[in-house]
């Protein structure tokens, strides 16, 4: 049996794509290894959403080639989002043998096999249809409590700045079925969370399913287990959905809303939909529904042209909406988006590097508050397994997705424990046994 070992990059969506790539190469006599020493296949599932992304992935190539020149017959594979937008580089660099986009996963077999005989493959056709919805994933997730469940593929918002509609192409849902019947392996195999996966989850469609309907099906067939989905798009959440929320007490009070600039001038630009008011008009319903529901959010530094009254909106909607938590990232211009070929990169470095640091200085402390809040607060959590700072403690994320840390032996990953916060970092709550 041959033996694959997979580097997986980037997003949820391609922790769950490996997932299926397990699963494909395993119905084709493949086996897993995560020693990279002894595989014959080394492959990175990758990420282009920053050119940082792409770098660390060029630095890897040379490490997987050790390994190519030290065994005859070791083949590497570039997958996902860098493999479709790099293609014929990648093959002509002469380091790598397989080259596959996110639609092409089901011809890995046929790939390696051509490319073991000395002869590079490629395939990166998008697709309308693909949603691997008939596979059943091969869990990587090391503690079996959380396992990701992708709902939808591809995108059609064509944001200026992001590359996801071109590396993933369009969008397409999901059958709501096979998502079951997936959810009902998770539950047999004891997992205790499932996360529902899409680019915009609440675009999901199919036939007359719309992500409302999905969340009710899902959080109703699986009354014991947790659900999380990402990620939302402030110009579709809906009332339906934050209706189905509240009225079920398995899915997580914690909603992911990136806003990405507090500027409607930058938002226009950044092609988003929605104004600043729209996203603080969805804050205030989730709040509505659910005033115990955690906001987490992703913003952009730096974007084409933004000036320092745009960052100064950028950071006044920060503390208007007090995020729980923030991805925060400079300007990172892709080549082939909308804002590549239309916007000059004209904002320095040095002011974007400025501007992400007083935004991360803000949420630093936006964060601390939000944690301060929760002192005496009771919370159910699902334990992940020891803390990275003593055996002697136990570590797990409550509804909000904050991280809880507790001393505690009895209990195990799985397991549900409601613990009392005594006190907090700026990122982590620290509880006792309730």
């Amino acid at each position: 049996m041959k033996k694959v070992y997979i580097e997986t990059y980037g997003c949820q969506m391609n922790v769950a794509d490996t997932e299926v790539i397990f699963s494909i190469l395993a119905d084709n006599g493949y086996g897993r290894t995560e020693d990279i020493g002894e595989a014959d296949v080394i492959m990175a599932n990758t990420c282009s959403i920053r050119d940082n992304a792409e770098q660390r992935i060029w630095g890897r190539i040379e490490q997987f080639n050790i390994q190519r020149r030290k065994r005859s017959g070791v083949v590497v594979g570039i997958l996902g989002c860098m493999a479709e937008r790099l293609k014929q580089a990648l093959l002509d660099s002469g380091k790598v043998d397989v080259v596959a986009g996110p639609d092409a996963y089901r011809s890995l077999p046929r790939l390696l096999e051509t490319a073991s005989d000395g002869h590079p493959q490629i395939d990166v056709l998008l697709s309308r249809e693909e949603t691997y919805g008939d596979i059943s994933p091969v869990r990587i997730d090391k503690n079996g409590v959380s396992a990701f469940i992708s709902i939808m593929r591809g995108c059609n918002n064509v944001c200026s700045y992001c590359v996801v509609p071109y590396t993933r192409g369009a969008e397409r849902s999901r059958d709501w079925r096979t998502i079951v019947r997936e959810a009902c392996e998770c539950r047999d195999k004891g997992y205790k969370e499932i996360t529902l996966l899409g680019q915009n989850v609440d675009s999901y469609k199919f036939e007359d399913v719309n992500f409302a309907g999905l969340l009710r099906i899902v959080a109703e067939t699986f009354p014991d287990i947790r659900i999380r989905f990402s990620t939302s798009n402030p110009q579709d959440i809906s009332d339906e959905v934050l209706e189905t929320m509240a009225s079920h007490s398995n899915i997580c009070r914690h909603i992911h809303l990136p806003v990405q600039s507090g500027s409607d001038r930058i938002l226009e630009k950044m092609r988003r939909r929605y104004t600043r008011a729209w996203y603080l008009d969805r804050v205030a319903a989730i709040k509505r529904y659910m005033p115990d529901c955690a906001i987490t959010t992703d913003v952009i530094a730096g974007f084409c042209s933004e000036t320092e009254e745009d960052h100064q909106q950028t950071l006044s909607i920060f503390r208007e909406v007090g995020f729980d938590a923030a991805y925060m990232f400079c300007y990172s211009e892709r080549p082939g988006t909308l804002a590549a070929r239309n916007y000059p990169d004209d904002v320095s470095q040095e002011e974007k590097t400025r501007r992400l640091e007083e935004i991360i200085a803000l949420q630093n402390g936006l964060s601390q508050e939000s944690n301060l809040r929760d002192l005496g607060k009771t919370f159910r959590v699902l334990v992940e397994g020891p803390s990275k700072r003593s055996p002697e403690e136990l570590c797990g994320r409550n509804s909000q997705n904050k991280m809880c840390v507790w001393p505690d032996t009895a209990h195990k990953a799985g397991d549900f424990v409601d613990v009392v916060v005594t006190g907090c970092t700026q990122a982590t709550l620290l509880c006792k046994l309730a």
